[in-house]
C-alpha cells in the first residue's frame, strides 16, 4: 500500500515472483467510472472507493479460500479501507511502502502512461494515514533498490522462496 508513485505495482510484482505467489495489481479492480475520473485529474471520494475496495476483498477471500497466495498491490490510504480488505484476517498483512513526498513527485514527473496524474499526489498525501501499530504492517523505505526494498519485506515477513 502507499500513494501514487511509491512503486507499489513493481514492487509487489517483484515480490511476487521472488516468493513464488501470484501477482494482482489493485488497479484493474477498478469499475471504468472511477479510471475515467482520474485520467480526468479527479481525486476518488470514499463513495468512488467502496466498489472497488469490495472488489479486492472478495479477490483476497477467493484467493484464501481456495488456499492460494497472492501479492496485490493497492493503495489503502485509509485504515477505513484496509479494514475492508482485511477485515480482521490474520492471514493477510499491509506493506506500507512509505516515501516522501518529494522523492515521490519526482518519480511521477517521469513516469509515462499511467491514468493517475502528477496533480493528484498532494490528493493522496493528505488522504494517506499510515498503519498504525495494531494493523501489524510491514513499512519499508522507499529510497532504495527494488532488490533491496523487496528483500527487507521479505525479511520482515519471514518469508523466503518456495
Amino acid at each position: 500500500m502507499g500513494v501514487s508513485g511509491s512503486g507499489k505495482s513493481t514492487i509487489a510484482d517483484h515480490l511476487a515472483v521472488r516468493i513464488g505467489w501470484r501477482y494482482e495489481d489493485g488497479d484493474t479492480f477498478h469499475p471504468p467510472s472511477n479510471v475515467s475520473k482520474m485520467h480526468s485529474g479527479q481525486p476518488l471520494t470514499d463513495e468512488d472507493r467502496w466498489p472497488w475496495l469490495r472488489a479486492i476483498a472478495a479477490e483476497i477471500d477467493r484467493t484464501c479460500k481456495a488456499n492460494e497466495r497472492a501479492v496485490i498491490a493497492c493503495s489503502a490510504l485509509k485504515r477505513s479501507y484496509r479494514d475492508i480488505l482485511v477485515h480482521g484476517r490474520r492471514d493477510v498483512r499491509i506493506v506500507f511502502l512509505d516515501g516522501t513526498q518529494e522523492l515521490i513527485a519526482s518519480r511521477l514527473i517521469v513516469r509515462k502512461g499511467h491514468f493517475m496524474p502528477p496533480g493528484l499526489l498532494a490528493s493522496q498525501f493528505k488522504t494517506l494515514e499510515p498503519p498504525t501499530p495494531d494493523e501489524h504492517p510491514i513499512t519499508v523505505a522507499i529510497d532504495r533498490t527494488v532488490d533491496l526494498i523487496v528483500e527487507d519485506i521479505v525479511n520482515q515477513l519471514k518469508l523466503d522462496r518456495p
